[in-house]
This record gives C-alpha cells, sequence and structure tokens, in this order.
C-alpha cells in the first residue's frame, strides 16, 4: 500500500509515503537511499512475476529503467549507475549513493543477459533494421546500456524516420534561391553583414527536408522561421502556397510563437504578399496540431491518417519529449518538411527524452547534421545585451566570465551573494515581497473585474523560480511564503492551498484532453459574475475553461526552472540550489536567465555558480548513438 502527497508545483513529492512496503533485498535498500520509487520497484515486482524471474539484480536494473524515464533519461547506464545515479533532489541528506549495495557490473550484465525479462541487441545494421521484428522482451539491452522497451521502440522508429526522410533532399534551384535570400536579406553595399548567420541558416534550412534551427536569445530564430517561411512560398512551384502549420509543446509556447511571427509578418522590409502571408499563419500545441486523444496514447493523425501539410515548424523544441516526437514523426506525411527551432542549451523536456540536444549533436558529415543551422549573433544592445553576455558566458562555460558578467554594472543583471546553508538576507526577501506585491496591484483588479487578457498579461511581469521543489529555497516553502504575503495585503484573499479565488495564477500539472490544456500551461483564475473561470494563454483571446473543470492544476506563486521552459517574463528571481546539489547545472542556470526579458536577479553563492557552470545535466538517451554512421 502506498500513497502519494501532491506538491504546491503539482508534483508529487517523493517522500511523502512513496515508501514500497513490501520491497525486500536490493529493491528495499535502494528504496531506502532514496533512489527508487514505490511505483519504480512495483513495476520491477510486476515484470518479474510475470516473467519468472526472480534474481535481485535483474529486478533493480528493471526498477532503475523505470527511475530512468521518471528523471527524464530513456535508458540506464549500468556501467557507471554507481557513479551516476544520485537520490531524489527532494532529500539534500541522502545525495551519496555510492554506499549502497551496487552490483559488480560484470555479473550484473551476465544476469541480464540470461533473464527472460531481457532481449540484447549487438548494434549492428541488420539489428537495429529488425529490432522491431518478432516479440520484445520488456527489457532491451544494448552494450552496458538499458532501456524499456517502450522506449527503446521508439527511438528506433524516430531514427529510421529521421534518416529515410533525410536520404533525399528537396530540389532547389540555386540562383533562384540566392535571389530570394538576397531579396529577404539584403546584402550591405559596405562594412559588416550582421544578417550573413541567418542567411546561411535560411539556406540550410530550405535544402534540408528535416532541419534543426538552434540559437540563443536575441539571435532572431524567428526573425529567420518567419523569412524562410516566405522565401519556401515564393520558391514553390507555380508559386503555390504551402500550407503551413506551426506548433510548439505548450500552449504558452504556441502563443508566444503565433505572436512572433505575427511581428515578423509587420516588417517593413517584408513585401506585401509576404506580410498578408506569414499574417494569416496560426499556432497550435503539438497535442492540439496531431489532434491527441485523451490518455489512450492515440491521435487523430497517424501512421495511417496523415497530417494534410507541407510544411511543420515546431518551436521550443527543447521542450519536445521523445514520446511527443515520435507521435508528430509518425503522422508526417514522407514529404513534409519538418523544422525544429530551439535552443539546445536549455534544460530538456520535463517527460523522457532529449530529442532536441540528441539531433543537435550529431556528428558532422552524417545525413542529419546537414540540416543543422546555429545562430550566434546577437541582436540586442543595452541591457537586453548583458542577459545575452550572461548567457553566452554559460555556454562558455566560464566560471570566471560568468562572476564578470553578474558584477557588471547594469540594471539587466542583480546578484545577491548568499552562502550556502545561510538564511536568505531581509533586504532580498524585502526586494521580492515588493516585485510580488507590484505584480498582485496589476494582476487582482484585472481578474475581478474580468479581464482575462489583461490578466494572463500581468502574469508575465515577475516569476519566481526554484530549482528545488522542496526545502527553504524550493517551490514548496515559497509558494507558501507568497501566499502570506499576499492573504496579509489583502482580506479577500484565503489563505488556504486548495482555496481559488480571482487573481490565482495556476499551472497546470497534466495533459487535460478535453479542455485542450497541457502539462506545465500557466494561466489565472478569473471572474465571470458570480462564476469563476481560469484563463490561459493563446495568443489575443485567452482560453478560458470553467474552475470547476480544470482538475489537474495548482497555485503557481513560484515555479522550478524546469516548468518555466517556453516562457518569458519581464523580470525573474531565481533561488539558485546549493554548490552540491545535483539540480545545480549549467542548462538549469542557463534556461533560469534566459527566461527574464528585461532583469534578472540571482540569490546563491559563489560556490553555487561556479558549481552549475561546470556541472552540465546528464540525460541518458540512445536517439543520437542510432544517428551515427557506422
Amino acid at each position: 500500500m502506498t500513497h502519494s502527497t501532491v506538491s504546491p508545483d503539482g508534483t508529487v513529492d517523493p517522500l511523502a509515503g512513496w515508501v514500497a512496503r513490501r520491497a525486500t533485498g536490493l529493491l528495499a535498500a535502494f528504496t531506502a537511499g532514496g533512489v527508487l520509487h514505490a511505483a519504480d520497484v512495483h513495476v520491477a515486482q510486476r515484470l518479474g512475476h510475470l516473467g519468472g524471474e526472480a534474481r535481485e539484480d535483474v529486478l533493480l536494473a528493471a526498477a532503475l529503467a523505470v527511475r530512468a524515464v521518471r528523471h527524464g533519461s530513456v535508458r540506464v547506464r549500468l556501467a557507471d549507475a554507481a557513479a551516476s545515479i544520485v537520490a531524489d533532489e527532494a532529500d539534500p541528506e541522502r545525495l551519496v549513493t555510492a554506499e549502497l549495495p551496487w552490483p559488480d557490473p560484470a555479473a550484473w550484465l551476465a544476469s541480464l543477459r540470461a533473464s527472460p525479462l531481457v532481449t540484447e541487441h549487438s548494434g549492428s545494421a541488420d539489428d537495429v533494421a529488425n529490432e522491431q521484428s518478432g516479440e520484445l522482451r520488456p527489457l532491451q539491452l544494448w552494450g552496458e546500456d538499458l532501456w524499456l522497451e517502450r522506449y527503446w521502440g521508439m527511438e528506433a522508429t524516430v531514427a529510421a524516420d529521421l534518416i529515410e526522410r533525410v536520404s533525399s533532399a528537396p530540389v532547389v534551384d540555386s540562383a533562384q534561391l540566392d535571389a530570394v535570400l538576397d531579396r529577404l536579406w539584403p546584402r550591405p553595399a559596405t562594412g559588416l553583414d550582421i544578417d550573413a548567420d541567418q542567411r546561411a541558416a535560411a539556406r540550410t534550412c530550405i535544402r534540408s527536408k528535416v532541419s534543426i534551427l538552434g540559437g540563443g536569445p536575441g539571435t532572431g530564430k524567428t526573425t529567420t522561421v518567419a523569412r524562410v517561411l516566405a522565401a519556401l512560398r515564393e520558391l514553390a512551384p507555380d508559386k503555390a502556397q504551402p500550407s503551413i502549420a506551426l506548433a510548439a509543446p505548450t500552449g504558452k509556447a504556441a502563443a508566444r510563437l503565433q505572436e512572433a511571427i505575427a511581428a515578423a509578418a509587420t516588417d517593413a522590409d517584408l513585401a506585401a504578399d509576404d506580410r498578408a502571408f506569414l499574417g494569416s499563419l496560426t499556432a497550435s500545441t503539438v497535442h492540439r496540431l496531431i489532434g491527441a486523444y485523451r490518455s489512450s496514447g492515440r491521435s487523430r493523425y497517424h501512421a495511417d491518417n496523415k497530417l494534410p501539410f507541407d510544411i511543420v515548424v515546431v518551436d521550443e523544441a527543447s521542450m519536445l519529449a521523445l514520446g511527443l516526437f515520435h507521435r508528430l514523426l509518425v503522422a508526417l506525411r514522407p514529404g513534409t518538411r519538418l523544422l525544429l527551432v530551439g535552443d539546445p542549451e536549455q534544460l530538456a523536456s520535463v517527460e523522457a527524452g532529449a530529442v532536441l540536444a540528441d539531433l543537435s549533436a550529431v556528428a558532422p558529415g552524417t545525413p542529419v547534421a546537414a540540416g543543422i543551422s546555429r545562430l550566434r549573433v546577437n541582436r540586442r544592445s543595452g541591457d537586453q545585451g548583458q542577459l545575452t553576455t550572461l548567457a553566452a558566458a554559460l555556454n562558455a562555460g566560464s566560471a570566471d566570465d560568468v562572476l564578470a558578467a553578474l558584477r557588471e554594472t547594469g540594471s539587466a543583471v542583480e546578484w545577491i551573494d548568499v552562502e550556502d546553508g545561510q538564511p536568505i538576507p531581509e533586504h532580498a526577501i524585502a526586494a521580492l515581497r515588493t516585485r510580488v506585491l507590484a505584480l498582485a496591484a496589476e494582476l487582482l483588479p484585472a481578474a475581478r473585474s474580468g479581464d482575462a487578457a489583461a490578466a494572463v498579461s500581468a502574469l508575465e511581469r515577475h516569476r519566481l523560480l526554484c530549482a528545488h521543489r522542496r526545502g527553504p529555497r524550493g517551490v514548496r516553502f515559497w509558494t507558501g511564503q507568497v501566499r502570506r504575503w499576499l492573504a496579509d495585503l489583502d482580506a479577500e484573499i484565503p489563505f488556504g492551498f486548495n482555496d481559488r479565488y480571482a487573481g490565482l495564477p495556476l499551472i497546470v500539472t497534466a495533459n487535460d484532453y478535453e479542455n485542450q490544456l497541457w502539462n506545465g500551461d500557466t494561466g489565472v483564475v478569473v471572474a465571470r459574475g458570480e462564476e469563476l473561470v481560469a484563463a490561459f494563454s493563446r495568443g489575443a483571446s485567452p482560453l478560458e475553461v470553467p474552475i470547476g473543470r480544470v482538475g489537474h492544476a495548482v497555485p503557481m506563486h513560484a515555479m522550478t526552472v524546469h516548468r518555466s521552459q517556453g516562457s518569458e517574463f519581464d523580470e525573474v528571481t531565481v533561488l539558485l540550489p546549493v554548490a552540491n546539489s545535483p539540480l545545480a547545472t549549467r542548462e538549469m542556470l542557463y534556461t533560469a536567465v534566459t527566461r527574464a526579458r528585461r532583469q534578472v536577479t540571482l540569490i546563491g553563492s559563489e560556490a553555487a555558480i561556479r558549481s552549475c557552470v561546470v556541472r552540465q545535466a546528464q540525460r541518458a538517451t540512445g536517439l543520437g548513438r542510432r544517428l551515427q554512421p557506422e
């Protein structure tokens, strides 16, 4: 018997009842050590029961494979499991797992190879080509890496689909392409050609059936996408207007994409027909694009009913989970162009997989690599340039340069140095409280008056981000703190966590197919006469859902950095983890910093910042390996 407790950010508290009480042997030891949850143990035990497998080391491997997916990986690396796997971040006292009774690696592999639960793969071309034939066992072993069969199959399908798609390039007349690119990106008569990187990236995208356009903040990714689409319209045979789908993993990101393309359509440098064409485009979530049904994993569009588009653009592709990308690829016609846009330096999806990072890192010379381009020229200036300098220093992996950027005089970046284990100073708390109450002063009147658009817009003024869910710098603590500040400010705001009121920020914690709400969507409760509705950003017209129908949403006075992906805010305050936290990674800090449009405040120690810069997040996946040449 187990039970779970939902934390204020909507995640399950792993230490509140997630104990596998019937676990024995290795499963019990690794549960007590904070590595395994009850769900991991129960799946492993069930597989062992159905497959006639009782060896403890095999069941431990199965449980670790389940755990890997829960932590965003697709496979578990058995060879370095003892060194790479740490206890859940929610329990800082149990971060070290090296003292747990890890099986001997050679004996462990031998047990897995002999297990009725395991199919072993050689990795040869014939094996990869035929790996989906026959009846696969629940666990898949390739070398010293172990997959659950479901994710092994998805990776294999995705890799095969991509290799097939890039095997033939679109036919494009070179002279005509040059003329179109020079029209959209005129070359300067003299001086530096600052658009050279965008022009080169556009050429790569247009010449590739599958293209990946990467770049950090301020590099002009959306401008490039808009002009690529205008170029493809002009290059289409007989000038036929191509059918285009714009999509993103979350509703918020989709709304931002549509707004950005609409803004690009007003560029006076574009021809009138370009502006009209771009202005007619709309964006949706990837789930909505493929017509995803509730929780069945089925979609309206699939292998036997393809999407009717010539071009599909997916923005914020760093948030693309393997499962969602798999469903999208299966639904695309063979001739459809696919353009993935995003920043590969950001944190990967909340769910399993790291699609954009995997594709961006494939070796030069491979077919998929031919479609990869990267924008690097910063087009921001002033305070925004200071933010971009900080982001660039993070990407370069130089802790000294990051600290120098944080100490640079300017209004865009503030660093409050707080030693690990020390309380946050009163002046920092006072500054944060001022920002929170200033946001409330704008948000509450809009929500109470029923102005959903203004209320949703106000949410973007400031956001408090935490790396952790628990602890003195975690979402759980600061959600309660902000709620107390607001209750002290306004007598109409109830203190109870589950109480709803006009002006309450919300975050969706699970996909809601019926209401077209997706994990990570953010919104605000708004008054509609005597009733309350939840309003979520969907471009110019927010999506409104009666509050009683919103089942998977919790208050959002603070949020994890991971869940902030796909969003931008005028100001961001970041509570950094301590230096030895496994969440102190470069991707976490980079993602947090790049959520800010105008100003970011970091609260944490120099040691924590240095730790973030040098430690990179590791997701165990196999997609990149499958795409490499033999």
